[in-house]
């Protein structure tokens, strides 16, 4: 458990202190987004629990889903300004 929430302490981070730059900013949210699936994997581990872990699938699917239209809305916004810097 300790290690899920230094994972989510780095993703947190990260998004604070990259608002730069919008890349960093997805990767970001995608280290929050597995910090909570392996603790959600951790907990239905120690409980014994099967829907915890059906729970985490549906997690990494919706995840990747986030990705695709991130970097999607990424490409778009590069092919706009050039540069995928947040700065004016």
């Amino acid at each position: 458990m300790n290690l899920s929430l230094f994972l989510f302490l780095i993703g947190i981070l990260g998004f604070i202190l990259n608002r730069k730059n919008l890349l960093l900013l997805i990767i970001s949210i995608e280290i929050m987004l597995l910090a909570v699936t392996l603790l959600i994997i951790i907990s239905s581990f120690n409980f014994d629990d099967n829907i915890g872990q059906t729970f985490a699938i549906y997690i990494i699917t919706i995840a990747g889903a986030e990705s695709v239209i991130g970097l999607s809305i990424l490409v778009a916004y590069y092919r706009l300004r050039g540069s995928i810097s947040l700065r004016t």
